[in-house]
C-alpha cells in the first residue's frame, strides 16, 4: 500500500488556508501516524483510534469539484456524492489525498455506486451495512461487517488491535460524545446561549480536529465560556425567537445557509437531528463484554433514512422535540437524496400527530436558491 507524503502538484494554486490544511495533514503523516478518511457515521471510528491513527469525515461540502466530479459522474446525482468524489479526483481535498485508507459503506446507491469508481483511485474498503437494524441475521452480519474492517486495518497498517484497545477507543469516544451531547443541550436553555450557527460550527468543526486529548479539552472549555457568558447576562438570542430543530441530511459548509435563513428571519435553530447532531452523540457505546458486539450493535442502531424500518430515527426526533422545547422542525433534504426525500412523508406525519408545525427544504451545494430559501423560511418563522 503506497502512503503518500508529498505534496499533490496542484498544491501553489490553493488559496491559504487550503494550503494550510494541506501542511497540518502532512505533519501528521510525517510524524508516522496513519490517516483514514470515512464517509458515513456507521463508520466505527473505535477501530482507528485504538491503534493511533488519525481518521476524519470526508463528505464534502462544497460545489466548487462537481464540475470535475460530473465528467465521470451524472449531474442528477445528490452534490454530497459528487463533491466528495470531485475532491478526492482534483487532489483538492487535504485529507482525501493523504488518506492511508478510505472507508466508504453501502447505505445509499449512488454512494455505492461512486466507491466502484473512487476505488481506482484510492485505497478503499467498503462495509456491507443491512437495512434492518434488528433480525439477528442483520447484526450477525454487522458484527462479522466490524471484525473484517478490523483485519483490513490491521493487514494495511501493520498493526495488531487487542480488545483491550478497543475498550480504551470506546472509552474515548465515549467521552468524547458526552461532551459534544452537554454542548448542545445547552440550548434546551430558554432562551438558548448560542446561534443555532455557532452549535453547527462547534459541532461540524469537532471532526478536523486530531488530537483527542485537545479536541476533549477545546468542547469542555467552550462549553464552560458558554456557560460563563450566559450567566454573566450575555443574551445572543431572543427570547421570543421560535425555536427549530433541524432534522433530514447531513449539514456543514454551505449548507449552513439553511441555519442562516432560518435565523435570519428571527428563529433559533437549537437542535440538530441529523448526522452533524444528536444522531452521532445521543447514545453511549457499552463498555463492559466483547467490544466488538458492543460496537456492532452500538453503530447499527444509529436512525438512519437507509434504514427500513426506521423507528430509532423517530424515537430520537420525538424526544428532542420535547427536550428541546421545539415550536417547529424543518427538514433539510439534498437534491437526489432518495431515501431522506421519501422518508419525508413519515416525518410530516410523524409531526402533524404531535401538533408541530414541519417545513421541508431542499437544497443543493449552490447558493442560487438562498433567496426562495429566505422566503419559504421567513413564512414558516413567522407563522410559528
Amino acid at each position: 500500500m503506497e502512503m503518500k507524503k508529498e505534496l499533490p502538484q496542484v498544491f501553489d494554486s490553493f488559496a491559504e488556508a487550503r494550503k494550510n490544511g494541506f501542511l497540518a495533514v502532512k505533519r501528521i503523516k510525517d510524524s508516522g501516524k496513519g490517516v483514514v478518511g470515512q464517509f458515513c457515521t456507521y463508520t466505527p471510528l473505535e477501530i482507528f483510534m485504538a491503534v493511533g491513527l488519525v481518521s476524519v469525515s470526508l463528505c464534502s461540502t462544497s460545489d466548487e469539484t462537481i464540475p470535475d466530479a460530473e465528467k465521470d459522474l451524472p449531474g442528477n446525482l445528490c452534490p454530497l456524492i459528487k463533491s466528495s468524489y470531485g475532491f478526492a479526483v482534483t487532489d483538492k481535498c487535504p485529507y482525501m489525498y493523504f488518506a492511508d485508507l478510505v472507508v466508504g459503506e453501502t447505505t445509499c446507491d449512488g454512494k455505492v455506486k461512486m466507491y466502484e469508481l473512487l476505488a481506482k483511485k484510492k485505497n478503499l474498503h467498503i462495509l456491507q451495512l443491512p437495512r434492518n437494524q434488528f433480525t439477528p441475521e442483520s447484526k450477525a452480519l454487522w458484527r462479522s461487517e466490524i471484525v473484517r474492517l478490523k483485519e483490513r486495518v490491521e493487514k494495511d497498517f501493520g498493526v495488531t488491535i487487542t480488545d483491550d484497545m478497543l475498550r480504551d477507543a470506546i472509552h474515548k469516544r465515549n467521552e468524547e460524545r458526552r461532551l459534544l451531547k452537554e454542548l448542545y443541550e445547552l440550548s434546551t436553555l430558554c432562551p438558548p446561549p448560542i446561534t443555532g450557527l455557532r452549535q453547527l460550527q462547534i459541532l461540524f468543526g469537532s471532526q478536523f480536529k486530531f488530537d483527542w486529548k485537545e479536541k476533549t479539552e477545546e468542547i469542555q472549555n467552550a462549553i464552560n465560556q458558554i456557560k460563563s457568558d450566559y450567566e454573566a447576562g450575555e443574551r445572543p438570542v431572543s427570547i421570543d425567537a421560535p425555536r427549530i430543530l433541524i432534522t433530514g441530511c447531513p449539514m456543514g459548509g454551505v449548507t449552513e445557509k439553511v441555519v442562516k435563513v432560518i435565523e435570519e428571519a428571527g428563529g433559533v435553530v437549537v437542535a440538530y437531528e441529523n448526522c452533524t447532531g444528536a444522531k452521532q452523540m445521543d447514545r453511549q457505546c457499552l463498555e463492559e463484554g466483547d467490544p466488538i458486539t458492543n460496537i456492532a450493535e452500538h453503530y447499527l442502531q444509529i436512525g438512519c433514512s437507509i434504514m427500513t424500518p426506521n423507528p430509532n430515527r423517530f424515537e430520537l426526533l420525538g424526544r428532542l422535540c420535547e427536550q428541546f422545547h421545539v415550536d417547529g422542525v424543518v427538514e433539510m433534504t439534498l437534491q437526489a437524496c432518495h431515501t431522506y426525500a421519501v422518508e419525508s412523508h413519515t416525518v410530516k406525519t410523524f409531526l402533524k400527530e404531535k401538533n408541530i408545525p414541519y417545513l421541508q427544504l431542499e437544497t443543493d451545494y449552490g447558493t442560487a436558491d438562498i433567496g426562495q430559501l429566505s422566503t419559504r423560511a421567513g413564512a414558516f418563522v413567522e407563522m410559528l
